[in-house]
């Protein structure tokens, strides 16, 4: 009898060791974070970083050369469609002539003084003999008025053809003194300002102010600029006097409500996009997300090098904002802003996060927690943005699947929340 107890206290014993040793050998649950599987909205989405800029911007260039006046707008100032002076321009000074230059003026001035005096005495000359003819056709017209055979008709129109003579002359002094004189005016404009004026002294008592050597230029003649629309001044290109060309920039002016975004994104992903596509505007500055809609997906591309160094291919797309510009006052050009462009939405699909996921070869995968143990489940996706993504098979509702797993989750280990 005592050695059936025994026997049976032995066994035990030797039971109970085993069992310890398997218990000790069995690995400790994995601590994870787990996740269920729900019913939900999901969306796929194209993420970039995008840009404000206005629809509509105006540049304000000069209409021709000359000296621009100091532009006192600064950028911010509000300016009204054809009321706002927004730039005013004078004609430019001549340049300055150097010693020599200077001396040449001023000789081609004394020669076209000398050529005007000369033609007056022509056209004194012409004038007189003119008169002569004139006085000596009437004689000869009164003459045959008063006896027909007193002068034939020949000598008649020989002195008709004689007075015209000397009107032609006359016209011909008149031509060369008008031409004596636009020559004398030019050679006095190349005077103009090219020395420091001289203050004229002060006439005499009787005596008359002599006319000044060459032109002086009118101060009071602009030619002012008015703003084309209602908006703001966005930047000053030329904010001092200067000397400018025509057509050279002087300030930009646009409605700073009137904005849209331009986002690229990669050429792959720019197939994706539609215009229509719902766009949610992200981390711009305020505390809600705004909201958009895919007007354009211009169709060209161009090349840029990546942060990594990489060229790649993208493509713009630009976004109109649907949000009233009252919940974006402080929104401006030039802003940044995160952009999820939506490519494909679904209602009421089973998804899970996408940090659940794994390869498996060409198919996906994730550890379904069952009874405290990971299996491995192949699953067949749907939709995914990078957070969650939907599953059409593999798992249901309510199953609960574990995150971000690591090299220690196999199939068949046990796992505990974390």
């Amino acid at each position: 009898m005592k050695s059936l107890v025994r026997r049976i206290l032995l066994i035990g014993f030797v039971a109970a060791v085993v069992a310890a040793i398997i218990l000790g050998l069995r690995p400790a649950p994995v601590e994870a974070d787990l996740a269920k599987v729900v019913r939900g909205e999901i969306r796929e989405t194209v993420d970039q970083d995008g840009k404000t800029r206005l629809r509509e911007r105006y540049t304000v260039s000069a209409p021709l050369a000359g000296r621009l006046l100091r532009i006192e707008l600064d950028p911010g100032d509000e300016v009204a469609a054809g009321e706002t002076l927004v730039a005013s321009i004078e004609p430019r000074d001549p340049e300055l002539l150097d010693a020599r230059a200077l001396l040449q003026a001023e000789a081609n001035v004394k020669a076209a003084e000398a050529k005007l005096a000369r033609a007056t005495p022509l056209l004194d000359e012409a004038t007189a003999n003119l008169e002569f003819a004139e006085a000596d056709m009437r004689r000869a017209r009164a003459a045959q008025r008063e006896s027909v055979g007193a002068i034939t008709q020949n000598e008649l129109e020989n002195k008709e053809m004689f007075r015209r003579t000397r009107a032609a002359l006359v016209r011909s002094a008149q031509h060369s003194q008008e031409i004596a004189q636009f020559e004398l005016d030019q050679a006095r404009a190349a005077l103009l300002r090219s020395r420091p004026p001289e203050k004229p002294a002060k006439p005499e008592a009787g005596e008359e102010q002599e006319r000044a050597p060459y032109p002086q230029q009118d101060p009071q003649w602009h030619f002012n600029i008015l703003s084309p629309i209602n908006g703001r001044v966005l930047r000053v290109f030329k904010e001092s006097e200067a000397v400018v060309a025509a057509g050279e920039p002087l300030l930009e002016i646009g409605d700073p409500h009137d904005l849209e975004i331009e986002i690229d994104v990669l050429s792959r992903d720019a197939v994706k996009v539609r215009p229509g596509a719902t766009v949610v505007l992200e981390e711009w500055g305020g505390d809600r997300p705004l909201h958009g809609e895919v007007r354009l997906v211009e169709p060209s591309g161009f090349t840029k090098i990546s942060t990594l160094g990489v060229e790649e291919q993208r493509v713009n797309v630009i976004v109109d904002l649907i949000d009233p510009p009252q919940q974006r006052d402080d929104l401006g050009d030039g802003f940044r802003v995160e952009a999820r462009i939506v490519i494909a939405e679904a209602d009421d699909v089973l998804k899970i996060p996408s940090s659940a996921l794994f390869r498996v070869g060409d198919d996906w995968a994730t550890f379904r927690v069952e009874n405290g143990v990971a299996r491995q489940q192949t699953v067949k996706l749907g939709l995914e943005n990078g957070l969650e993504a939907e599953i059409r098979g593999g798992l249901a509702e309510g199953d609960v699947v574990v995150m971000h797993p690591g090299d220690n989750v196999v199939d068949g280990r046990a796992v505990k929340p974390r």
